[in-house]
């Protein structure tokens, strides 16, 4: 775990992917010291990254075990573990397969244990999105006893229209808008190659841009602590009636489950309309990642190509 600070410390990554290291850096330490190991270069084996997957899988059984529990007072930052799916261990693997190749690159070893291991692939569903009518139904919802929601739904909806990430959003200032465009650099890039994002303002966001301009200082939309905006959503998706039931992929079982769509609504669901309805209007991929700041050839931006049955009666019907 010392050269995994050192990897932390010395790689160049965005703020978020730091958080992420650091997650797995403290369950590291808690696979050792509940296992009473040392973790060296040298011992490492496919076995060995078996059995931290499986450390990773069934932490959460060990909460209320008091020397376990003694562990996790004694890791700074370490919270009560809770059920992980397999996405999320799987991902917690690769980025300790991201420390193995740095430290085979920086000499630190000369051994690769995942040579003979299998991260589990990824699972994950159709992203969902509302469509054009269930946007424009939520724009022109009746909120005006509840002033709060009214403000959370032009945050919401704004970047619908320009598709960016909520990190994004939260980052942005008067000074991103410039002649008619909202111009920002992808935070999910700065560190690699930075993307510069230009996306035209449309009527709707250029109103909600005016309702808002008084706001002090450079602040471009009023915006409240990230976790409140997200109960907020759930709470205006309902009270507009968007409660239609979609499948979506439960992370921890893998399985489908059927869900309420104000049930499940967050920030990130404005950035799906974003990009999906985009699809219906467009075909070439390479225009939407332009402006929703995707890198070319992503796996995570093929997801949301969403063949609905809308597309495909437009598709047969050129036939006739």
């Amino acid at each position: 775990t010392e050269v995994f600070e050192l990897f932390m410390e010395r790689n160049r990554a965005s703020e978020a992917r730091v958080r992420h290291y650091k997650v797995v850096w403290r369950m590291l330490r808690r696979y050792e010291l509940y296992n009473r190991v040392v973790l060296k270069f040298d011992d490492f084996t496919a076995d060995t990254l078996r059995d931290i997957e499986a450390f990773l899988t069934n932490e959460h059984t060990l909460k209320g075990n008091r020397r376990y529990d003694r562990i996790c007072k004694e890791v700074d930052d370490s919270r009560s573990p809770v059920v992980r799916g397999g996405n999320t261990v799987s991902s917690k693997m690769k980025i300790l397969r991201t420390f193995f190749l740095w430290a085979l690159n920086n000499e630190y070893t000369d051994k690769n244990p995942f040579r003979k291991y299998s991260i589990k692939t990824e699972v994950y569903g159709t992203p969902y999105y509302i469509t054009l009518a269930e946007r424009k139904q939520l724009h022109e919802a009746d909120l005006s006893a509840h002033p709060h929601l009214e403000r959370q739904r032009d945050i919401f909806i704004f970047p619908s229209f320009i598709g960016c990430r909520v990190s994004d959003l939260w980052s942005m200032t008067k000074a991103n808008v410039v002649n008619g465009f909202v111009e920002y650099i992808a935070r999910k890039t700065k560190e690699n190659r930075p993307v510069t994002v230009r996306v035209p303002l449309n009527d709707v966001g250029k109103s909600i841009l005016e309702k808002y301009k008084d706001l002090p200082g450079q602040q471009l939309l009023p915006f409240t602590s990230q976790q409140q905006y997200n109960r907020d959503i759930k709470t205006m998706f309902e009270m507009a009636g968007l409660d239609r039931i979609v499948t979506v992929i439960n992370p921890k079982t893998r399985e489908e489950e059927k869900k309420r769509l104000c049930d499940i609504a967050s920030s990130h669901l404005a950035r799906r309309t974003f990009i999906g309805n985009l699809y219906k209007e467009t075909p070439d991929p390479n225009i939407i990642g332009k402006l929703s700041g995707h890198k070319e050839g992503s796996r995570a931006f093929a997801r949301y190509r969403d063949i609905d049955d809308e597309m495909l009666t437009d598709l047969v019907s050129k036939l006739n």
